[in-house]
């Protein structure tokens, strides 16, 4: 039973280097907060890449790859669905559902579709400030076309490809982005390493009618071109501890956003017999998000199929603690017992 202390310790030390960093590390580009659109995009809606602070680029894949990093996707050898929510906020939710389907040999597409809608809110003016007694409705869809393939026994690859809309009252925009990651994994210790350019695109900006005011500014209100919020992720993964039942992955990630500064994800998993997970992580040098993550992990079965369930609660200094529940389902092929791995 000397397991549990050992783990201890492993993540004392993990939180202890973490917190020392975040003293260092330069706030470079923290100038660009706040200059793209659509963030809905940077919500993590992998509950177990949210519980180790978003350090997933390099994670082994499972059923919110197509998420994490297409490249991953392509180590799935059965049909597997996913599904999550996330809890962004002020009641706002946002949904997440996926489906990796394999197509040939050693390669597989995918289909995702990532939606936020707030619901109705207040119209309100200067004079009106509790509102008109009208009410307008805002919603962001993001719908995604996923192929990846592994080109060696160690180097795979992912694209997806998605369709962007987003409509806010009576203005609408349309846009396209690409997803491009690598994933790189050797013998030694389940290593992995990972490069991602999530969310390539280019400026858009929202059509529709121009508001006409007449109070304190010009007569039409002009809506101008934004960036998609794109990041160059890159990160390893490791397993430096395996001892009879139990295990331990680290992960490590860099950030590099168009729209913000460089910041440093952070992640530990804790594995008991692939049954029993329990993760947690923290981010450097992201601006509200001084307190680290935690989440926990369950493998069950429905039948011969695997199925993992998810949370993750992330602390934020101004949201609250945003909470995200997932569930990823696999269709067993080998019904004598074997299992695909999606967490």
């Amino acid at each position: 039973m000397r397991t549990l202390p050992h783990i201890g310790w492993l993540m004392g030390l993990f939180f202890l280097a973490s917190s020392g960093m975040s003293q260092v590390v330069p706030n470079f580009g923290g100038q660009r907060a706040g200059l793209s659109s659509l963030s809905f995009l940077k919500n993590d809606m992998s509950p177990r890449s949210m519980a180790l602070s978003g350090s997933s680029v390099a994670l082994p894949g499972d059923g919110f790859s197509l998420y994490n990093n297409p490249a991953g996707a392509a180590e799935a050898k059965s049909l597997t669905f996913a599904t999550s929510n996330l809890l962004v906020g002020a009641g706002i939710n946002q949904t997440l559902l996926s489906s990796i389907i394999p197509t040939g040999e050693h390669s597989n597409i995918g289909i995702s579709i990532n939606s936020l809608s707030p619901g109705s809110m207040e119209v309100r003016t200067e004079f009106q400030p509790e509102g008109t007694g009208q009410k307008f409705f805002a919603s962001n869809v993001a719908t995604g076309l996923s192929f990846s393939k592994e080109l060696s026994d160690q180097f795979s690859l992912g694209i997806t490809m998605k369709y962007i809309y987003e409509k806010l009252a009576q203005y609408t925009n349309h846009t396209a982005t690409a997803d491009l990651g690598f994933l790189y994994s050797t013998d030694f210790k389940d290593l992995k390493f990972a490069v991602l350019i999530q969310n390539f695109g280019g400026n858009s900006s929202l059509n529709g009618d121009f508001l006409e005011v007449n109070f304190n500014r010009n007569a039409v209100v002009e809506l101008e071109n934004y960036t998609v919020p794109t990041v160059f992720k890159m990160g390893m993964s490791l397993v430096p501890w395996t001892q009879d039942k139990h295990s331990l992955l680290v992960s490590w990630q860099l950030d590099h956003p168009n729209d913000n500064a460089e910041n440093i994800r952070l992640g530990a998993e804790y594995n008991y017999l692939d049954l029993f997970y329990v993760r947690a992580g923290y981010k450097v040098n992201v601006a509200g998000q001084q307190y680290p993550s935690f989440g926990l992990g369950l493998r069950s079965r429905i039948g011969a199929h695997p199925l993992h369930i998810n949370y993750a609660s992330n602390p934020t200094n101004y949201l609250g603690i945003q909470h995200s529940l997932g569930l990823s389902f696999t269709f067993n092929n080998d019904k004598r017992g074997g299992d695909d791995e999606s967490r």
